[in-house]
């Protein structure tokens, strides 16, 4: 009896009714509630025509081994017709560490490619006209440094920083709760955030300097309203800090973007989306006192669940991933990212990228689901789960506002063990066969051979030789100038984005930069909440 009746719960664990009808919905108007599909609040979605008016951009998120190999992966998925580029970073790089340091061993282009300098961004880039081309980063705690990269780049490419469309994810505050990938402590970092946002206003007004993410939350075993909540507080968190630097709200609230994972429940992940259109728009004009319609209107990009994908019958993945996708589109994602069916094995081979981005060409053209915006709107269960999930996220974001905000709530530790009794809960439910994964502990059989993307140690080496002679044949006195000033930028008040930017110019290296502002803001070290 136990067994049957938790199967009637979402991932989440919110029960669900057998039936729903009008009685669930007593008291609910829907022309307040929903709108039309681009009217205030926006849960039908932020534009009238939603996708028959364009489509989402279709993004594979890829990186690996050097700038070199990436960049032919680059060029076969434009080719393939992927509309923009997603880039993923190896853990040195996301560390703030050049390939040759002792602490970047065994990492090297191991779980995205490995960039240490201008040089390896300008061969990243080779070809791709990156006035033409969005880009999206998936960059936190040195955020700044390499999108002074990418601006230099484009710089020397001929393009108008004024054109340049993409997206820095930049989100240090998830990093904290989730992912773990933290250079500074909070405050600091923060700063450097609120400079990359003051930046882009002043000089890549086309550019969103953050995107918050809530799919690392997730990752971490979030239920999905507490990446809701935790996502949409941390957006408010940046908001707060940008308004107290002297800007207005209208001046940068459009260019904020949000980053949301789209996992295996279907229904649960559409009403978690439509929530969070509604929530934000809400904060933006009544909590904030935003006019402008664009600041209103969360724009989101979705990539379907890495944590939801099995070793065992990695086949059985491509059909998560269809599904997940079609969530992420019928909640009305602005791009997409589809995970390949190897990814809990490696990072994707040709083969299965490919497949990835069929399976949304496939959503976009052969589905119809694109044919009308939210298609789904009205539902009885659909419109419920909504409501459910748009109350429980208010509920925590009011806690967290009780705590101080969300960096007191951090150093509280209350995100992180909300996430942790949650991952918790679900991993028991797994082991205890309470739920079902297909392949893993139900409907198991012998798993069929997949080719395997292999990165062997030659990447390593490589970027260790490149490196050593750009050193050699740099101008060191003017890098060390460089460096010297942003130094000095970091001990005061000053907006750290010229200096970067002026440093990456000299060649100064990713590890010279992060180091420089180590020594001013020093490094942070997780305290343990039980």
């Amino acid at each position: 009896m136990k067994t049957a009746e938790r199967a009637f719960t979402t991932i989440s664990g919110v029960p669900v009714q057998p039936v729903y009808g009008p009685e669930q919905l007593r008291g609910f108007d829907p022309e307040r509630e929903l709108g039309e599909p681009g009217e205030f609040p926006y849960t039908r979605g932020i534009h009238r025509d939603m996708y028959r008016g364009k489509l989402w951009t279709m993004r594979q998120f890829s990186g690996f081994a050097t700038p070199e190999e990436t960049n032919r992966r680059y060029h076969y998925l434009l080719e393939q017709g992927q509309a923009g580029l997603s880039v993923a970073f190896d853990l040195p790089t996301l560390m703030g560490y050049d390939a040759g340091d002792a602490l970047s061993e065994g990492e090297v282009g191991k779980c995205g490619v490995s960039i240490s300098s201008l040089e390896d961004m300008e061969i990243l880039f080779r070809g791709i006209p990156l006035a033409d081309v969005t880009v999206s980063m998936t960059i936190n705690s040195p955020a700044a440094v390499l999108w002074a990269m990418y601006l230099v780049v484009a710089e020397r490419q001929g393009a108008d920083w004024q054109r340049l469309s993409g997206t820095l994810q930049n989100d240090i505050l998830k990093e904290y709760i989730a992912q773990k990938e933290y250079i500074f402590p909070p405050r600091p970092s923060m700063r450097l955030v609120t400079d990359t946002i003051e930046f882009g206003v002043r000089h890549a007004p086309r550019f969103n300097p953050i995107s918050i993410s809530g799919y690392h939350i997730r990752e971490a075993g979030s239920t999905a309203a507490q990446e809701l909540a935790f996502t949409l507080r941390d957006g408010m968190e940046y908001v707060d800090w940008a308004l107290e630097r002297g800007l207005e709200i209208d001046e940068f609230a459009p260019r904020l973007s949000f980053f949301f994972n789209a996992h295996n429940d279907f229904f649960e992940e559409i009403a978690k989306y439509r929530a969070a259109r509604k929530i934000w728009a809400h904060a933006m004009r009544d909590r904030y006192g935003a006019k402008n319609e664009r600041s209103w209107k969360l724009r989101f990009h979705a990539q379907t669940a890495g944590c939801s994908l099995t070793w065992q019958q990695p086949y059985n993945n491509v059909v998560r991933t269809a599904l997940q996708g079609m969530a992420a589109v019928l909640g009305g994602a602005q791009s997409l990212h589809t995970n390949s069916l190897d990814e809990a094995y490696a990072l994707p081979s040709e083969q299965a990228v490919t497949i990835a981005l069929r399976t949304q060409q496939i959503l976009a053209y052969e589905t119809g689901v694109a044919n009308t915006a939210d298609p789904l709107g009205g539902s009885y269960f659909v419109e419920k789960m909504t409501l459910e999930m748009e109350a429980t996220a208010n509920e925590y974001i009011e806690r967290i506002d009780k705590l101080g905000g969300m960096i007191g709530a951090i150093e509280a530790g209350f995100p992180q063990s909300e996430i942790a009794a949650a991952s918790y809960r679900y991993q028991r439910e797994v082991e205890e066969g309470e739920r079902t994964i297909v392949g893993a502990n139900r409907f198991q059989s012998e798993d069929q051979p997949i080719e395997l993307l292999q990165i062997d140690h030659s990447a390593q080496r490589h970027q260790e030789e490149k490196l050593a002679a750009l050193r050699a044949r740099r101008n060191n006195a003017e890098a060390e100038r460089a460096l010297s000033e942003l130094s000095r930028a970091a001990e005061g008040t000053e907006n750290t984005m010229p200096f970067i930017v002026e440093a990456v110019r000299n060649y100064a290296t990713l590890g010279e930069i992060c180091n420089a502002l180590r020594r001013v803001f020093g490094t942070y070290a997780e305290t343990t909440h039980l």
